[in-house]
């Protein structure tokens, strides 16, 4: 009997799953360094989930579309390709290839019989998003479970690496990922019924980008992103 679909989500959303989530900030580290306040990641993770985040959760849930209808690494590769076009930032693009590896070398171990997750092997250097969308596909995770599952990753990734970076009382930023659970789902109910690479949202933030892109160029940084 297959894991239950709840069970497979607190799984993979899990801070101590081995796929290289513990040295991303969401790009907060650089955010922080820049000039925002501590009392203004709130609004940074709401600008987040409207933007890069919706992107990364739109992939994923396309790339689930595309392998449940039997689509090959070609017309993966055409989520890949529409994934990056809307990720302009080189430090965004590279951050997400180096966790796909980890990811996909922990489904590998998991799920070494998972038919979804040889076409993200034949592509070269897929991003996250794809390899979550192979995983779920596999699984039988929802579309709009997957997306909420991206975006609570991404929360809860710029909330802890902010207690990690400024001191704040843990219970308050419990208290922010907890306020932005609404926006996760308002995330969720935006991109759970696409299903073609073009439909991805082409949401960007110029902020967060040139953020990134001045971090990945310092070398006194206690996150990769």
């Amino acid at each position: 009997m297959p894991p239950h679909p709840e069970l497979l989500l607190m799984l993979l959303a899990d801070a101590r799953l081995p796929a290289a989530g513990h040295t991303q900030s969401g790009t907060a580290e650089a955010a922080l360094a820049h000039g925002l306040a501590a009392a203004e990641l709130p609004g940074y993770v709401s600008a987040r989930l409207a933007s890069v985040t919706c992107v990364e959760a739109g992939t994923a849930v396309v790339a689930r579309a595309v392998l449940l209808r039997s689509g090959g690494t070609a017309q993966l590769a055409d989520v890949a390709a529409a994934w990056a076009a809307r990720t302009p930032s080189p430090a965004l693009r590279e951050a997400a290839r180096v966790q796909a590896r980890a990811l996909l070398r922990l489904a590998d171990r998991l799920w070494p019989e998972a038919g979804a997750l040889q076409a993200v092997r034949e592509l070269i250097r897929p991003c996250r998003a794809v390899v979550l969308g192979a995983v779920a596909a596999h699984v039988g995770l929802g579309a709009a479970a997957l997306a909420r599952l991206v975006g609570y990753d991404d929360v809860q990734t710029v909330c802890a690496a902010a207690l990690k970076l400024v001191p704040m009382d843990p219970a308050v930023v419990t208290g922010w990922v907890h306020d932005a659970l609404p926006d996760i789902d308002q995330l969720a109910a935006t991109v759970a019924e696409l299903t073609e690479p073009a439909s991805i949202p082409a949401v960007g933030s110029p902020q967060i980008e040139a953020w990134a892109q001045a971090h990945a160029a310092t070398s006194r940084r206690l996150f990769r992103a």
